[in-house]
């Protein structure tokens, strides 16, 4: 999550250049944007402005960008001017860094223009800050969460819808979460008694999203696993997750989906119900899938 709002204006260095290959090393953002005000809990800044630090945050990131893609124009650049269009796939690289420069001085974010099959290509070589998938948690005071509202709500969203249309924003209170947490044997009467609830497992599965990821269940007589996959993984590769062997000899995979179970209580029903199906190597496994993996795998015969 990002949440340092120092800026030194022109520089790139108000996030510190460590925190900053720290997000490199990340593929999707959780952006905090705090709008709850506490004596205790001081600002940067001195006054509470998510809209400010949100941009602050994000000309860093951009700023951090044109550093590094100036540096590898230059370097792409004498491959260029050595081959000319001999070589097509330095010559898009180094025009489609160009163009992400331009925009990015112009201040726009990578992951919000429009960009070509080829240009996408040259860019996912380079995984640039701005290019990550950004969630939006908004950090309120707890009082304002359960009562859901608060000064700063309206002029996010309204903020967001301008400059980054369709993106994911989650309200949240730290101060609760802390507070289950730390008395987690009244937590359930707590929200009962407020109207409210966590929103950490909204945080999660939309940072999964975020990720490409979704899960997959298998179910033995004793046990329920779930396994993690990116999202149009056949069902032989999941079935791989599982086990080698499970890939290399796979037959077909027995589906039903979670919300099958919940509903018909047993797999029995399931079946009953028409819910329960076979699928072959082209199959898609779909987030909440539950599998059953038919595989047969024989040794190669020894010389």
């Amino acid at each position: 999550a990002v949440v340092s709002t120092q800026s030194t204006g022109s520089e790139g260095e108000g996030l510190g250049n460590a925190f900053l290959s720290h997000i490199g090393g990340c593929d999707a953002i959780f952006s905090m944007m705090r709008v709850f005000d506490d004596p205790d809990v001081t600002h940067v800044d001195g006054e509470v402005d998510p809209l400010r630090d949100t941009e602050t945050i994000f000309q860093e990131l951009r700023l951090k960008d044109i550093e590094y893609l100036t540096n590898n124009i230059e370097k792409v650049g004498k491959v260029v001017a050595r081959m000319g269009d001999k070589d097509k796939v330095a010559k898009n690289e180094y025009e489609t860094m160009l163009k992400a420069r331009d925009l990015l001085k112009d201040g726009k974010d990578v992951r919000k223009c429009t960009w070509s099959n080829k240009e996408i290509e040259a860019l996912n070589k380079h995984l640039l800050l701005t290019s990550k998938p950004v969630i939006y948690l908004i950090n309120m005071g707890e009082k304002d969460y359960i009562k859901k509202k608060g000064k700063w709500l309206l002029k996010i969203k309204k903020y967001l819808d301008e400059n980054d249309p369709g993106a994911t924003m989650i309200p949240f209170s730290g101060a609760l979460e802390q507070r289950l947490l730390d008395d987690p044997d009244n937590a359930k009467t707590f929200l009962e008694e407020n109207k409210t609830q966590s929103n950490l497992d909204k945080i999660i599965v939309q940072g999964f999203k975020a990720l490409g990821l979704e899960y997959f269940f298998t179910v033995g007589a004793d046990e329920v696993r779930a396994w993690t996959i990116q999202k149009h993984t056949k069902a032989p590769q999941a079935a791989g997750k599982i086990h080698s062997d499970m890939e290399r000899g796979f037959i077909k995979a027995e589906v039903y989906k979670y919300e099958d179970i919940v509903e018909h209580k047993s797999e029995a029903a399931v079946k009953a119900a028409g819910r329960y199906r076979m699928e072959g190597k082209n199959y898609e496994v779909q987030d909440g899938d539950i599998l059953m993996i038919k595989f047969n795998v024989t040794d190669a015969k020894k010389k």
